[in-house]
């Protein structure tokens, strides 16, 4: 059994504030104090706001049409998603909180778990952390404390929207009636997992508050709901459920899809749009030494056009052993592809989906297989390396080539790629 272990339980979580409105704001400093929003894929809906930006009342997914005339007129700004900046700024946090623990959760883009148990003065951790990551990257972030998980996201959220706290709350210091006052004033909803279906039910039931949650018979929560619930009942009262998984779990599919800037009606404009995802999709599964025994390829009309005819189809196809190679599963998409176009229809997203994975050296040699195997990874390992030294579609198939058609994503206003592309550094004047 190893020091740590032998030791209770000490949760940290760290989030980032805002944070692809503040991965803006790093690169374009005219931008802070003012209204911001990130918005999804083909300019669609808020996905992301800074905090003037909150307080003008702009809600996370209004649809952008909606909100603009009056958001602009307060001086707002809205900006395309500039995914592969958020990315690369992630990985840099990311990088920078592993100085802090050895034990570290990577939970999403702009958040992090990390183990503490054994160290002391958490405040004095938190704060360290707070001023590391802004330093290092001009970003803000806030951290929460506690001996488990579902309670350091509620510690999070209390430093992040409750000023007092200068951005870190440790609830390991804080006696027992401290604790009480302070999740009795919290919302139910403000809890890991319970989402506002589920916070309504709650609230039938006269649990309104953290504290009355983590009070509640866990039993009866089990009963009335689910094992879930009952283990968040138990975390919120200290006792750890959700071990630290330091060993991200093997995904069992990968999915690369869009919906397009504008419908799209022919089927060349259609095997650009699956080409492109297949091979992205692929880059992905060898990213992560896997294969896939099947792909499934689906595409459809808007359910929003309700006065056009609407379509929408998918198929797969299982591979003869396991690959990751960017023909074969380009081939194969573009085979389904054609199995399920229809023609006549304003078709508004195309996927494609990677299934039955496993790991790339779990693959059994088929005696049978046509392919020769060691020639296909030499290939795709020459590829990525080009794609990944020269950029991205360095080197494609003839599928994903040629000028961009309808279905490409509208970014009418997006930032330029500050730390991916040399010819888009910031410059300093």
């Amino acid at each position: 059994m190893s020091e740590s272990s032998a030791l209770p339980p000490v949760f940290a979580l760290v989030d980032a504030n805002n944070f692809y409105a503040s991965c803006e704001t790093v690169f374009n400093p005219k931008l802070r104090g003012r209204p911001v929003i990130v918005l999804s894929n083909n300019d669609g809906c808020a996905i992301a706001r800074s905090a003037e930006a909150k307080a003008l009342g702009i809600k996370m997914g209004d649809p952008y049409f909606k909100i603009e005339k009056e958001f602009r007129k307060a001086g707002g700004v809205a900006l395309s998603s500039n995914f592969a900046l958020y990315a690369d700024m992630s990985n840099r946090v990311m990088s920078l909180l592993s100085e802090f623990s050895a034990r570290q959760e990577v939970y999403s883009i702009d958040e992090c778990f990390l183990g503490m148990e054994g160290h002391r003065e958490l405040t004095s951790i938190g704060l360290a952390i707070r001023s590391r990551i802004l330093t290092a990257t001009g970003l803000p972030v806030c951290v929460g404390f506690a001996p488990t998980k579902t309670l350091s996201k509620l510690a999070n959220h209390v430093a992040k929207k409750q000023p007092d706290w200068n951005g870190v709350c440790d609830l390991t210091a804080l006696s027992a009636s401290d604790q009480d006052a302070l999740v009795g004033g919290l919302d139910v909803a403000e809890v890991w997992g319970v989402g506002r279906r589920l916070a309504s039910a709650l609230h039938d039931m006269r649990i309104t508050t953290v504290r009355q949650l983590r009070d509640a018979n866990p039993k009866q929560i089990r009963s009335r709901f689910s094992v879930v619930l009952e283990r968040t009942v138990l975390e919120l009262r200290g006792i750890s459920c959700l071990a630290l998984e330091e060993v991200v779990p093997p995904r069992q599919q990968i999915v690369v899809s869009r919906s397009f800037g504008a419908p799209v009606y022919d089927l060349p404009d259609l095997e650009q749009a699956v080409g492109t995802f297949a091979a992205r999709a692929a880059e992905k599964l060898r990213g992560q030494s896997l294969a896939a025994g099947a792909v499934r390829v689906f595409i459809h009309t808007s359910p929003f056009r309700t006065q056009e005819p609407q379509y929408g189809k998918s198929v797969t196809l299982p591979f003869h052993a396991a690959c990751d190679d960017t023909l074969r599963i380009t081939g194969a998409s573009l085979a389904g592809l054609k199995h399920i176009y229809q023609p006549g229809y304003a078709f508004s997203k195309a996927g494609v989906m990677l299934d039955a994975l496993i790991a790339r050296d779990k693959v059994p040699v088929d005696l049978f297989e046509m392919v020769d195997g060691s020639k296909s990874q030499e290939l795709m390992r020459v590829l990525d390396s080009v794609n990944s030294k020269f950029g991205k579609g360095s080197i494609a198939t003839g599928a994903a080539c040629g000028a961009p058609g309808a279905w490409t994503m509208r970014q009418s206003n997006k930032s330029p790629a500050y730390t991916t592309q040399w010819d888009e550094l910031p410059k300093a004047r």
